[in-house]
């Protein structure tokens, strides 16, 4: 059984490399977290005035210890107001071998997802053009079609929403090998992924949507969008140590931080994006900072002002009262204000941007290394709530709930929960079975999600503030739920999420009683697979014979054979996971005919297992054999049928290479 779960934990670690590319980082634990983040000077009893000189001192109090608990090599920081640089400081290291420093006018870092920020702008640089519409059927500036779903087209508002209905894509996201760059002429008709929302109805992040968007200002502007983004944002900024190009121009090169797993290992290669506007920027912390002061200046340089507060100031419709997503930003809001934001994470490099436009103040971070167990998440949260704690303090209103009600509300949401933002038509399915959220109740009744503590200073604190909307005694982050006949039907949370919801889990993938009948199938399948040359070798030893004959040794030698092959198809998987985990890029090309091999093995293997097991107990009962044998054919017919079920559940068959 400790063999199976090692299996069990191998494909939890897969479940969490597209989230490392581009998305919301592994949560690390509680005590980590703390160590990490608990760091940061108290806040102040009284406002602080934003100036150079205490908010250095301040950072200074704060960063260095912080990356150095969490073993970050590096960090940027830039805080701008109004048309003003406060202060931008290099931490650490950006080669740690050559322990050169960050310099943050030149160092430049990967922002990761950060870099949708510049494409959104582009975007709604050409709405104002009158290029593109926000509200058109996107068909109509494509040379390829996308489906409708549901009778209804996607539009660019669905797309900078995050609400065009997209599944999870990570096949073509992310390599070290700079061969995997494509146009993305080539890569959006090839890369398609399918749609299972209707538009403008569910969040769920998408970055192939995103490098749509991109493919789109290419098309209708008549410019690569490399050279757009050099031409209409880098240039008209002065942003001279930035480029979305892969690999990076001979001349930006040598400025470029290096990426790490944690401070005590070796550098990695630069990663490449390869759905470029929804990743690939490179840029140096002072060349943020004048992105940040043109958007708090509405748009100068950039848009005209009604357009940057289109941008900026739209709400999609969202969970409850929780922080939604503008056109392309979305809410952060902290001690009652109002921040516009956006998170990125490549798989080394870990950053976020907050804008508060009604303070006319900006922050940006970046980091290059996860650091241990994903600490950096922690860090750029704890500075995000602290800084506002020092320089925009305030106090969130909030109300409260009866102790009865709460408790039933509380309970009404126990159970396991499926993210939006996942693949549901293709293998990678598996991975929202492996990953699903859960939420509990904790020894005096609150509720309890364990997959968001990590991301910020320790465990949270739920507190119903009003029916159905629980607020965090910690940061003031809200959790709430939208609740139809007395059900809970999807909730969300405040906290860097308003592209996704978490909708229970239908109860044909309920990990709840999935996983484990996973596990002891497989156990069952080891043992039968085991036994089979043990037991030869047992009666070899004493000199007896085989108790059965004729059909029923063949149809038993059969079901031990697919046993074995249910075995390889495993380990098969194993190796996948291995390979991948050590180059999310191998996804994209290197390992497809293992991935082909793997959904032909799969079903033969299970399906196999399941007629010949089924066929095996049957004879089993027709020569009326002794009861033990008769309870082993039993069983191992019960896990062919649970392998059976997970095959044909989690699409673990097929040819389609769009994953």
């Amino acid at each position: 059984m400790r063999f199976i779960r090692k299996v069990m934990i191998g494909l939890a670690a897969l479940a969490a490399l597209p989230l490392a590319a581009q998305g919301p980082l592994p949560a690390p634990t509680a005590k980590k977290v703390e160590t990490a983040a608990a760091t940061a000077p108290a806040a102040p009893t009284s406002p602080v005035t934003l100036d150079a000189a205490d908010l250095e001192a301040w950072m200074d109090g704060y960063l260095p210890y912080a990356l150095e608990r969490a073993r970050i090599p590096g960090a940027v920081v830039v805080v701008v107001r109004g048309d003003q640089v406060v202060l931008q400081k290099g931490y650490g290291f950006a080669d740690v071998a050559n322990r050169a420093p960050v310099l943050p006018e030149t160092t430049m870092f990967r922002p990761g997802s950060v870099s949708k920020l510049l494409t959104w702008t582009a975007v709604m640089q050409q709405v104002e053009a009158g290029k593109i519409d926000l509200d058109k059927d996107v068909n109509a500036y494509l040379d390829f079609k996308i489906p409708a779903y549901q009778g209804k087209p996607v539009t660019m508002r669905n797309i900078m929403t995050h609400t065009a209905g997209f599944e999870e894509s990570v096949r073509h996201l992310i390599s070290s090998d700079p061969k995997a760059v494509m146009t993305l002429k080539e890569q959006m008709p090839m890369a398609l992924p399918q749609r299972v929302f209707a538009p403008g109805t569910t969040p769920a992040y998408s970055n192939y949507a995103t490098a749509l968007a991109g493919y789109i200002v290419e098309r209708v502007s008549g410019e690569p969008f490399d050279n757009y983004i050099e031409n209409h944002i880098f240039t008209p900024l002065g942003m001279t140590h930035s480029t979305f190009r892969q690999p990076l121009p001979a001349r930006l090169a040598p400025h470029m931080a290096k990426g790490y797993p944690d401070v005590t290992q070796k550098a990695k290669p630069f990663e490449i994006v390869i759905p470029g506007p929804a990743g690939s920027l490179s840029a140096s912390g002072a060349d943020m900072g004048k992105f940040m002061i043109a958007h708090l200046n509405d748009g100068a340089g950039l848009l005209k002002p009604e357009t940057a507060k289109q941008m900026h100031d739209f709400k999609a419709p969202g969970v409850g009262p929780l922080n939604s997503m503008a056109l392309g930003f979305y809410e952060q809001w902290v001690n009652g204000r109002r921040a516009i934001a956006h998170g990125g994470d490549t798989v080394w490099f870990h950053s976020y941007l907050w804008l508060f436009p009604e303070d006319d103040i900006g922050v940006y971070v970046s980091m290059n290394s996860a650091g241990t167990q994903g600490d950096a998440g922690a860090v750029r949260s704890a500075l995000f709530h602290k800084f506002a704690d020092r320089y925009l303090p305030g106090e969130d209103k909030a109300g409260t709930v009866d102790a009865k009600t709460a408790a039933q509300h509380a309970q009404m949401m126990v159970g396991n929960y499926v993210s939006s933002r996942g693949s549901f038509t293709n293998f990678m399915s598996l991975l929202g079975l492996l990953g699903q959220a859960t939420i509990s109740l904790t020894e005096d009744g609150k509720i309890s999600f364990p997959a968001l503590d990590g991301l910020g200073a320790g465990a949270r604190d739920w507190v119903e503030v009003e029916p159905f909307v629980w607020r965090d005694r910690g940061t003031g982050e809200r959790l709430a739920a939208e609740v139809k006949d007395g059900r809970v039907v999807r909730f969300s949370v405040d906290a860097g999420s308003p592209f996704m919801v978490f909708e229970p889990a239908p109860a044909s993938v309920n990990a709840a009683w999935l996983n484990p009948a996973l596990i002891a199938a497989l156990g069952i399948v080891l043992l039968a697979a085991l036994a089979w040359p043990v037991r030869a070798l047992v009666r070899r030893s004493f000199k007896a014979d085989f108790a059965l004959e004729g059909k029923s040794r063949r149809v038993y030698r059969l079901s031990r054979g697919f046993a074995w092959l249910v075995l390889a198809a495993l380990a098969g998987w194993l190796g996948l996971i291995a390979a991948f985990s050590a180059d999310i890029g191998s996804l994209g090309g290197p390992l497809d005919w293992l991935i082909h091999l793997l959904r032909v093995l799969t079903p033969v293997a299970s399906f196999g297992l399941l007629a010949t097991a089924g066929w095996h107990l049957w004879l089993t009962i027709k020569d009326k054999r002794r009861w033990t044998m008769k309870l082993g054919a039993v069983l191992l017919v019960l896990a062919a049928l649970v392998l059976v079920w997970a095959t044909l559940a989690f699409n673990l068959y097929g040819f389609g290479l769009v994953y």
